[in-house]
């Protein structure tokens, strides 16, 4: 068995910047990334993608570079295409291309990011239809630029996939975008806030400006979206402005927010709490990263949604906190060292709640119609769960035995929150009362002889309790 002070699973910008940080100061580290390079979703094959792409990709993608180089410090062993499936009582249990691999650690820090939140509206799940991170993937990893696509519902990384594709050379056919100019307005009680992270405002309405100066049309405001086809998408219908519209088109991409990657927090049995703001559950920590469960740690946008640079802040000072505990750092030190970082972390935070007013999910996807899949793994619809709380389901774990929902190969990663919204919205009471699934090891699916391959003869096994 493997031996490590501190085991960090995920190796975007906060995983990147807690490693670096804990080795820093004298701690082995073993980085678990199950992408075959380090950079996660924000960062995706930097060292290739930026030098071959700065002007598509623009120049924030670039600051992933140093993050990626600070792999090379010494103490750090960074382990790509690794596959974390099982993490309890700091013993984490990894596939690679050479097998099944079991490492001990003192402390655990988990950076395994942000999901896209689910998007389920009348055809979704028709060939042709993916989501904006995933059109985004194709463009970092494979140099592939989705042609002629619509773009369908909220916040920014929409702006951003529809100008990388526009410089790609591949012009969006148009955005079609669920928010309100009422939605806006609420925002603007944020203005103060917002105003220290002036940035992002002036990177977006840069955005903004390119779209409109290349012609791409925009609808704000869009409800009564559906997508048509038969075999594959074929067409976008929605309502805008009191106009119905029917747009030809065989790609869309759908985006309405991203939230806390929360599998292993929930499996590990960290505690949770409802954020109406983010509108998803959300990992209890400190300011350092620390959860209520003994050696584990959360940092980046698996603890909160804050972006890419608040995550290379949290993964910094979640390193500080680990080394101080483990006797690598003073108390005094640490906080010193950390008092910058943290100050920078609350100025990037700040224009949250600014933009999660401005760009809200969209209300028919949170509380989609009976025939909409909800649960594409098991191809259960909304109606079979508002069914099955008729039935006296309460909630979501209830929901597996009723429906198979959440059952499927994603094990509830992209269903869960649809059916912790659709029970509570039945039973009339709050997500926090309702719950979301209990997660269980495998957190990713492993066969039995990966399993058989731990199994160490030389290992002396200690009968816990006399067979019958």
């Amino acid at each position: 068995m493997q031996r490590a002070d501190l085991v960090v699973v995920g190796a975007g910008p906060a995983g990147m910047a807690a490693a670096a940080e804990a080795a820093s100061h004298g701690l082995q580290v073993l980085l678990l990334d199950e992408n075959p390079s380090a950079g996660g979703q924000i960062y995706r094959n930097v060292e290739t993608a930026a030098e071959r792409y700065p002007k598509i990709l623009g120049r924030d993608f670039s600051k992933g570079l140093p993050l990626v180089g600070a792999l090379s410090t010494p103490g750090i062993t960074y382990v790509p295409n690794a596959c974390v499936w099982s993490v309890q009582d700091n013993s984490v249990s990894y596939l690679t291309d050479e097998g099944s691999q079991n490492v001990q650690a003192d402390h655990v820090l988990l950076a395994t990011g942000a999901l896209e939140r689910a998007m389920p509206i009348p055809g979704w799940t028709l060939p042709g239809v993916m989501t904006a991170g995933a059109a985004q993937i194709m463009l970092k990893q494979s140099s592939v630029a989705a042609r002629e696509a619509v773009l369908v519902g909220s916040g920014p990384l929409l702006y951003l996939v529809a100008v990388q594709l526009l410089r790609a050379g591949c012009p969006p056919k148009a955005l079609v975008e669920t928010q309100t100019r009422g939605d806006m307005r609420t925002a603007l009680t944020h203005w103060r806030a917002a105003m220290r992270g002036w940035r992002y405002l002036q990177r977006g309405a840069a955005m903004l400006n390119e779209l409109r100066n290349a012609g791409i049309p925009r609808h704000v405001g869009s409800i009564k979206l559906a997508l048509l086809g038969s075999r594959r998408v074929e067409a976008l219908h929605f309502t805008c402005g009191g106009r119905i519209h029917e747009l030809a088109c065989d790609t869309v991409l759908l985006h309405h927010g991203v939230v806390p990657n929360v599998q292993a927090s929930n499996a590990l049995g960290v505690s949770h709490d409802w954020d109406k703001r983010q509108q998803a559950f959300v990992p209890q920590v400190d300011q350092w990263g620390k959860t209520d469960k003994a050696g584990l740690w959360i940092a980046g946008d698996g603890g909160g949604i804050g972006g890419a640079l608040a995550a290379e802040l949290s993964g910094r000072i979640a390193g500080m906190g680990i080394a101080q505990a483990l006797g690598g750092l003073t108390l005094l030190d640490r906080d010193r060292q950390a008092k910058p970082l943290i100050a920078n972390r609350d100025i990037e935070l700040s224009i949250r709640p600014f933009l999660d007013r401005a760009y809200p999910p969209y209300a028919a996807a949170m509380l989609p119609e009976d025939d909409v899949t909800v649960c594409r793994c098991e191809e259960v619809s909304a109606g079979d769960i508002r069914a099955a709380a008729a039935q006296g389901c309460l909630g979501p774990n209830q929901a597996k035995a009723f429906t198979r929902a959440g059952m499927g190969r994603c094990q509830g990663r992209y269903c869960g929150l649809t059916v912790s919204n659709l029970l509570s919205d039945a039973h009339g009471q709050s997500p926090d009362d309702t719950g979301y699934y209990r997660i269980r090891p495998p957190l990713k699916p492993v066969s039995l002889g990966q399993l058989g391959a731990l199994y160490d003869p030389d290992d002396p096994l200690e009968q816990t309790a006399p067979h019958d």
